[in-house]
């Protein structure tokens, strides 16, 4: 029998929108959803969610960063249309790779929750727009050892979720997000390797959550800060992607947001709001210095549960919008940001810089936050130092996240390392910078560096003792034997190989104890010749590439 056409356009209709909500109602629910947001997940909970997304549809996979210490398998979601079997497969295509990553600290579990569902609703519709330009990767639980120590004695004073969170270390009781440097850690290891170096995402998103001052606002940000990155991506961030993301974010999903801080001087909050340090051990700091964007999310504790997960979805997916969007300008600025740290190493001139010293500047815009009034204790047990008082208030203050160097050295064509200290040459590797041996032996002019004073730490931090130097710089012929390891300056990472191997670095390897064995006179105690020595002016030599060590 036929049908009428009328008949047949309100079946068709009908089928489509049976369809469409058959596909909804099949969706997997995260633990904050299907507990009411009363829970978050367990491991096996974003474990058995990631298998659900992967049986429903073929535009995600799942890779493993790494291998916890306590034996879990770290995933990384891949989701693309098509999707890429591997990053060569991005050679010839125009997408951009994005990261978003969650749970670093795993009794700060918003990010956790929101990400898994931003993964779900890409999918959800069988043509994504976003993923016409973007391919997204997703690592929902950084720390999965963390957040299997999941109890109600956990960050208590953190508003939900009432059944508990995970701990801030991992397995080996380190703090994640002071790893970016030494790279003790497997899961920060894996971060590099199989995330960076093998992706190289153009953003990176690190979703944490703070106790600090109170205010009203939900969702608090910043982004890599560190002068020796480069800082056109830094004021780019500042003056045209956050802005956009703070006004979608409010606009779209009725979120407020602010740049993450807190009150310079709680007896007088009128001084201004600062954010935490440019250290690059901090792994927001660590991607600048590698000339991407990075973005530090910090939601607010003392919100409800539920409005810091929403909160931090829509953050999230304000930047897959607005990167959607700018794609071309964006791999543009990095592009030239890659070629000129390379040029820059190249031939390096009398004004190029490494900065060692510098100093919080606010910005032209003061940040307007909304708080209440505070009485400040004296002596307090407990953070932050005040007790909240009803009255609320609106602070209009400068913002100090802008690092002007107030001191700095010559940047070099590269750096020669005469200590005999695998860790050293393996963690130059593990970041994937360029390492190469001298092959055959060499005299030539260079710059020392004369320790005149060695402190470390009293106590310890993330189990080291931190050294601090003073000493002085001499221009000197020295002589190098094969085998002699150099670091070229003209590379990509450039910048970060400065960071690490600059003798008066503020967070380098000589601060992390790398170089220990070499510093001081094993019998008489003298201050040494630190062993990293610095070619000012481009040379020719002989050497060869090291692939591994």
């Amino acid at each position: 029998m036929k049908l009428p056409k009328l008949t047949k356009i309100i079946l068709i209709t009908v089928f489509l929108i049976l369809s469409t909500y058959l596909y909804a109602a099949e969706q997997p629910l995260t633990t904050a959803e299907s507990s009411g947001y009363t829970s978050t997940s367990t491991y096996k909970d974003v474990m058995d969610f990631i298998i659900q997304l992967q049986k429903q549809d073929s535009r995600i996979r799942m890779e493993t960063i790494c291998v916890s210490t306590e034996g879990r398998k770290i995933p990384l979601l891949v989701i693309g249309d098509p999707l890429p079997a591997c990053p060569l497969d991005l050679k010839y295509d125009d997408r951009a790779v994005v990261y978003f990553q969650a749970n670093i600290h795993a009794g700060e579990v918003e990010g956790k929750e929101a990400s898994l569902m931003l993964a779900r609703d890409l999918l959800a519709k069988k043509h994504q727009p976003l993923l016409d330009e973007l391919v997204v990767l997703v690592c929902p639980i950084f720390n999965a050892d963390g957040n299997e120590k999941i109890s109600t004695e956990n960050r208590k004073k953190q508003h939900g979720p009432v059944n508990g969170v995970g701990v801030r270390y991992n397995g080996q009781k380190l703090d994640l997000n002071r790893d970016g440097i030494k790279l003790e850690s497997p899961e920060v290891r894996g971060l590099v390797k199989n995330v960076f170096n093998r992706w190289d995402p153009l953003l990176f998103v690190d979703c944490h959550t703070t106790n600090g001052s109170y205010h009203e606002e939900p969702v608090t940000y910043t982004w890599g800060v560190n002068p020796n990155g480069d800082v056109s991506l830094i004021d780019y961030t500042q003056s045209k992607l956050m802005p956009f993301v703070q006004k979608n974010l409010k606009e779209k999903y009725g979120i407020l947001s602010i740049p993450y801080g807190n009150f310079m001087d709680f007896k007088n909050p009128e001084k201004g709001w600062a954010m935490a340090g440019p250290e690059c051990r901090y792994l927001t700091n660590y991607t600048g210095l590698r000339n991407r964007f990075s973005i530090l999310n910090e939601n607010y504790s003392y919100a409800d549960y539920k409005t810091r997960v929403l909160g931090c979805y829509g953050f999230l997916y304000s930047f897959l919008e607005y990167f959607h969007k700018n794609k071309t300008e964006i791999v543009q600025l990095i592009r030239t940001a890659d070629k000129n740290t390379i040029a820059r190493g190249s031939a390096p001139a009398e004004d190029d810089q490494f900065h060692i010293e510098y100093e919080a500047q606010a910005y032209d815009e003061p940040v307007e936050i909304l708080g209440w009034e505070t009485e400040f204790v004296p002596d307090a047990k407990f953070w932050p130092p005040v007790k909240k008082l009803d009255k609320k208030r609106t602070y209009k203050l400068p913002y100090y996240c802008k690092y002007e160097p107030s001191r700095s050295v010559s940047f070099p064509f590269g750096w020669f390392i005469t200590a005999k200290n695998p860790a050293v040459v393996q963690n130059l590797l593990n970041h994937g910078i360029l390492v190469e041996q001298l092959t055959a032996d060499l005299s030539i002019e260079i710059q020392s560096f004369q320790l005149t004073e060695l402190k470390s730490g009293k106590h310890p931090f993330q189990g080291h003792h931190l050294n601090s130097v003073k000493g002085e710089y001499k221009i000197e012929e020295k002589s190098f034997s094969t085998g002699t390891i150099f670091v070229p300056a003209a590379q990509r990472l450039g910048s970060l190989a400065a960071y690490l191997l600059e003798p008066e670095s503020e967070d380098g390897l000589l601060v992390w104890n790398f170089f220990d064995l070499h510093l001081l006179s094993q019998w008489r105690r003298e201050l040494q010749i630190v062993p990293v020595f610095k070619l000012l002016k481009p040379a020719s030599f002989a050497r060869e590439k090291i692939q591994s060590f």
